[in-house]
């Protein structure tokens, strides 16, 4: 099997605009939670509770001009930030040699729900002809970040969008792997966005968790290469997803973590971080409890992201993975790390990523 790389990675959160930044927060919350801070300087919307983990001062304008930009929803913006940040950090040069083997595939969970909600609320409550703005409605199509990222960094190859919530980015990592192996594209960009609008807060409130954490925003982008030649920072050694309806997700994330093992060729111990999607922190936790039991009594160290930036949906595995990546390297935190996510409808995901 092709060994799959992460050769560059970005991460944009409440925390700061760099992945370092959200693991300067971890290390300095020691496992305590951020509570968030004011947003109602960028929502004007009721909200369920005022506190959010926002980026209060993100201004695409400012990061990529205002040439392109005036229709970015948010989830755009973030996800084409990010790719470009992404680009960066790995030291990709994007020219006419390899643009036609350079794709996009991002992980969603309804793409931008407040562009959607909003546009089809103008056709309800506009004069006749319906005067609703065209030029909003590429927002309300759950590709668009994918699509505009591909744009504005001229990147011709596979352009995808994958849903499924807290598993979407396990949904892309493996898309992205499939196309690389199978030799449609050289290197994939990887990745999840989220956004932060009421619409957002309000579906956050009314989850499992009850709005225990306030929620979140986010993107997290991997540039993902195959080859044992490519001299990536770190190595996906795999993903696996599951489906456990009627109460037996549990089992079947024990079983999907197993199964991951299994195919990196891992032993329990060489886990040393276990990054989780929940948002409840305290009391139960299912997807800990889970994994714990395919670690056959190993307990790793642990890293929950809606600690440090609230509950981010879908980017919530990808934003813990930038976040792990760039924790301190040193004792426990050289091997293995595992992320694991849980969706409400009982589908279960867990990847192993090795650095």
């Amino acid at each position: 099997m092709t060994a799959l790389t992460i050769n560059g990675l970005a991460a944009l959160s409440a925390a700061g605009d760099r992945p370092e930044a959200l693991a300067e927060r971890a290390t300095a919350l020691a496992g305590e939670r951020h509570p968030g801070v004011s947003v109602g300087g960028i929502v004007t919307e009721d909200l369920p509770r005022p506190e959010g983990h926002a980026l209060l001062d993100f201004d695409v304008r400012a990061r990529l001009g205002r040439r392109g930009t005036s229709f970015y929803d948010r989830a755009t913006a973030l996800a084409v930030v990010a790719c470009g940040d992404a680009l960066t950090d790995s030291g990709l040069t994007v020219d006419d040699t390899n643009r036609a083997r350079v794709g996009v595939v991002l992980g969603t969970t309804v793409g931008s729900l407040k562009s959607t909600s909003d546009y089809t609320r103008e056709t309800l409550v506009q004069e006749k002809p319906y005067l609703v703005n065209p030029m909003l409605f590429p927002n309300t199509v759950m590709n668009c970040a994918a699509g505009q990222a591909a744009i504005r960094h001229k990147l011709k190859g596979i352009n995808a969008t994958v849903t499924g919530g807290p598993l979407a980015f396990f949904n892309a990592l493996r898309y992205a792997g499939n196309a690389i192996r199978r030799g449609y594209v050289d290197t994939m960009l990887v990745g999840a966005v989220e956004e932060f609008s009421a619409h957002r807060a309000w579906a956050s409130a009314s989850g499992p968790a009850g709005g225990e954490v306030p929620a979140g925003e986010g993107a997290a982008v991997f540039v993902i290469g195959g080859g044992a030649d490519s001299a990536g920072r770190a190595t996906i050694c795999a993903v696996t997803t599951g489906y456990g309806p009627d109460g037996t997700a549990e089992q079947a994330l024990t079983d999907c973590v197993a199964r991951a093992l299994h195919v990196a060729g891992a032993a329990p111990t060489d886990v040393t971080l276990l990054a989780t999607s929940e948002t409840s922190t305290a009391g139960t936790r299912p997807q800990r409890a889970a994994a714990l039991r395919a670690l056959d009594g190993h307990v790793p160290a642990e890293f929950v992201l809606s600690r440090v930036a609230g509950d981010c949906g879908a980017a919530t595995p990808a934003l813990a993975l930038a976040a792990a990546l760039r924790l301190p390297a040193d004792g426990d935190r050289s091997g293995l790390i595992l992320l694991t996510a849980h969706g409400t409808d009982g589908g279960v995901g867990a990847a192993l990523v090795r650095r």
